[in-house]
């Protein structure tokens, strides 16, 4: 009987996995989505509806968990090397904290913190995202592959590359900054996640880079085209600094 049922459980997690890939797929409709600033017709998504994909997922990866037969030791669904997590973990995110302050640097010329009252959303998202992403690709997907036979390395750019591709940031307009980090955080964190064994190194470091691109750019996800920043605008609309708009009120002033 055992020898039917573990197959069956097996086919039923490959799956919940092809579904939690479907979800980060559909991560834009529910306001998610690392290039997301608003929906299409302009508003924000409502905090149910952001809810809703982050039960979805959590409920899919305890689906998971429960279904396999071996979820730990083929899927990486546990924390494995636990010293190695954390340490592994806390490297991960140095390098994420130290390329968001290098970006920033470029692009802004600064760190361009964000208003106060967005940081609990962010830390949120970045959170549970980030969560879901590890058990999907680093996890399931990365797991599977093993399982299946692929080489590590080979399977590692398999699934650095599905993950890449599943958070749409190649298409037309997105930013190529985020594109070309997020397939580094798949590879750097399935490199991880074998060699300790887990997920929790890679979810550890995941969460903290998503929280410091926020943290120094001041976007959730997606940064904007160059001139597009409310800044930016704003110092397209002023004169150059010295000169004195005839008829304003301050250059009246100065007058008097």
């Amino acid at each position: 009987m055992e020898d039917f049922i573990d197959p069956l459980r097996s086919l039923i997690a490959i799956g919940l996995a092809g579904l939690l890939v479907m979800l980060r797929l559909d991560a834009e409709r529910f306001g998610t989505a690392e290039y997301y600033e608003a929906t299409r017709d302009g508003e924000r998504p409502t905090v149910r509806r952001r809810l809703a994909w982050y039960g979805l997922g959590f409920g899919i990866a305890v689906l998971l968990l429960i279904v396999h037969p071996s979820p730990q030791a083929e899927l990486f669904l546990g924390s494995g090397d636990r010293l190695g997590a954390v340490f592994g973990g806390l490297a991960y995110g140095a390098l994420g904290i130290g390329q968001a302050i290098a970006f920033a640097t470029v692009r802004y010329h600064r760190i361009r913190l964000p208003d106060t009252w967005s940081y609990p959303g962010a830390l949120l998202n970045s959170t549970a995202t980030a969560f879901i992403d590890e058990v999907a690709f680093r996890g399931a997907l990365f797991g599977l592959l093993l399982v299946a036979g692929v080489n590590p390395t080979l399977a590692n750019f398999i699934q650095a590359i599905i993950y890449t591709l599943a958070t749409r940031l190649g298409a037309p307009g997105r930013d190529r900054y985020l594109l070309v980090l997020t397939l580094g955080m798949g590879l750097l964190g399935g490199w991880l996640t074998v060699a300790t064994g887990g997920i929790a190194a890679a979810f550890l470091g995941h969460s903290i880079t998503r929280f410091a691109v926020f943290l120094c750019t001041g976007h959730t996800g997606q940064t904007k085209p160059r001139g597009r920043e409310v800044e930016e605008i704003e110092k397209r609309r002023r004169p150059p600094e010295g000169w004195r708009v005839i008829g304003s009120r301050e250059s009246a002033s100065r007058d008097r």
